[in-house]
């Protein structure tokens, strides 16, 4: 909020603009709500005395005269970090406040009585906009926070709280947040008691989570540990929280926590954080596994990648071939990540809802087809089509490959029943991806199968993976010195105007004797 200080100005002409140093009720540096009122009369006395003592240190001093007033006023609107606006009509603004304005923030400075006592009492003197006024001058550093949240509270009781208002409060106590969490001494203790006072005053805004909210502005100051440390001391008060339970939802503390990590692709440390936080009693809401199971396949999913970049420097000869023992720790890595996304799934399973049940397998088969696990993967369609997911044929196309790949017979059937019927341009789409199958898994006989079946059926295979199967008869070749699959193709594919004529040749060592073959 912008404000400008102004010099003193005759109850005749004061206009709105609010001082922002002033140490007349100044609170320590890390705290920014002061106990509830609770004053005896001597306290009260003390009190009292202790601000005259200062009339002459400050001018945002009470006084018995207006004039002595600080004048302040509202330039046009006010900023809020949601985006919410405070207006005030240009006519409004060169309006006079009112004496009952003014008597009100007087007899709040003075501490003698509750501040939900003088509004009630001059309840019919001050209107909307006076209202939110006194809200913003109790807010201002180096005024008393409390009665900013006692104004609040009374504006609610009296059923005077429009949304405007409440993006004004929402704006207020996230600027308090953010100085505590600013300041490098301050302990994550001080941002909940401020938050549980927030809740006193009745501060609920709907599709908002100060929770959440705090745990971005720790993530912006870069304090992420604080974040965690927040979470647990959240849980531990038992501070109510709302949990989007649908698919696009974070989840509570601990899944916005998770899900703040997996934006910064700590893919791991996400689904450390959930784990850890069942293991010391705080346990977790169902939607937090869901996303822990999202950061697993995220991890399972880089860990591929870095293994096929690893497979060519391989091969490139840029790097060494990978031993055993290290073959050994890849497989493990891989197996534990799994293991953990079925232990997350099993505790969806024990204290999710049906929706969350359901989401389940989605997780579960992107996991397994990260983790090239065929079988696994397959089972898991046939488990969304039980509950009523009906997962897309490219999904199907993916598994098929994988089971090709590891040349499982009895899967590559079953996830092939039903193509006959399919359209010509779908039929293609899949027996291309069984092709693929068959050429990364190395079977080329298969492979050269699958080729000869498109060709029957008139589709035409792309000229990459024609090569490819025939790349790999050839290399077949030397190994068995069976060429009769690759002649075959190569007469298939020239019938088929898929390629030119070809020179056959072969070497007999005996004889040192070339044969040359025009096919």
């Amino acid at each position: 909020m912008a404000a400008t200080t102004l010099g003193l100005a005759s109850s005749s002409k004061l206009k709105f603009s609010f001082p922002l140093t002033s140490s007349s009720y100044s609170f320590p540096h890390n705290q920014f709500v002061s106990p509830r009122f609770n004053f005896s009369s001597e306290t009260a006395e003390k009190s009292v005395k202790s601000t005259l003592n200062k009339k002459n240190q400050s001018p945002c001093l009470v006084s018995s005269k207006r004039s002595k007033i600080w004048g302040f006023r509202l330039s046009g609107y006010l900023e809020l970090d949601r985006g919410g606006l405070v207006t005030t009509d240009e006519d409004d603004e060169k309006d006079e406040m009112s004496e009952g304005f003014f008597e009100a923030i007087e007899e709040m400075e003075r501490m003698v009585r509750e501040p939900s006592d003088v509004l009630q009492e001059m309840n019919t003197r001050l209107t909307s906009r006076e209202l939110k006024l006194v809200l913003v001058y109790f807010s201002q550093e180096g005024r008393d926070s409390w009665c900013a949240l006692e104004v609040f509270e009374w504006l609610q009781k009296e059923n005077r709280v429009d949304k405007e208002t409440m993006e004004l409060m929402v704006s207020i106590m996230c600027g308090w947040v953010k100085k505590l969490i600013i300041d490098d001494n301050h302990v994550v203790s001080d941002v909940v008691d401020l938050l549980m006072e927030m809740d006193c005053a009745g501060l609920k805004q709907p599709c908002f989570s100060m929770i959440e909210k705090v745990i971005s502005l720790y993530w912006e100051v870069e304090k992420r540990e604080m974040g965690v440390m927040f979470v647990k001391e959240v849980l531990k008060r038992g501070i109510e929280y709302t949990v989007e339970d649908n698919e696009t939802g974070k989840g509570g503390p601990i899944g916005y926590l998770a899900w703040k990590m997996m934006i910064d692709e700590d893919y791991s440390g996400a689904v450390k954080l959930v784990i850890d936080f069942r293991d010391c009693g705080l346990k977790p809401e169902p939607y937090s596994y869901l996303i822990a199971m999202s950061a697993v396949v995220k991890e399972l999913n880089e860990f591929s990648k870095a293994l096929r970049k690893l497979k060519g420097y391989t091969k490139a000869n840029l790097v060494a071939e990978l031993d055993v023992e290290n073959v050994r720790l890849i497989e493990k890595y891989q197996s534990d990540l799994v293991e953990v996304g079925v232990k997350l799934s099993n505790w969806v399973t024990q204290e999710g809802s049906t929706a969350q049940s359901e989401l389940v397998h989605e997780r579960l088969l992107a996991m397994y087809v990260c983790a090239g696990q065929g079988i696994e993967a397959e089972r898991q369609l046939w488990e969304m089509k039980l509950v009523g997911k009906q997962p897309g044929r490219e999904l199907y196309d993916v598994v098929l490959a994988i089971c090709a790949s590891q040349k499982e017979a009895n899967a590559v059937t079953r996830l092939l029943s039903g193509t006959e019927f399919a359209s010509s341009v779908s039929k293609k789409k899949t027996l291309s991806w069984l092709l693929r199958g068959y050429i990364k898994g190395g079977h080329f006989e298969d492979a050269y199968e699958t080729l000869v079946k498109m060709l029957d059926m008139g589709l035409c295979p792309e000229y990459l993976d024609r090569a490819a199967v025939l790349q790999g008869l050839r290399k077949k070749i030397q190994q068995t010195g069976n060429y009769e699959s690759y002649l075959k193709l190569l007469k298939r594919l020239f019938e088929e105007n898929l390629t030119g004529p070809a020179l056959v040749y072969m070497h007999i060592d005996r004889y040192n004797l070339w044969i040359i073959k025009m096919l």
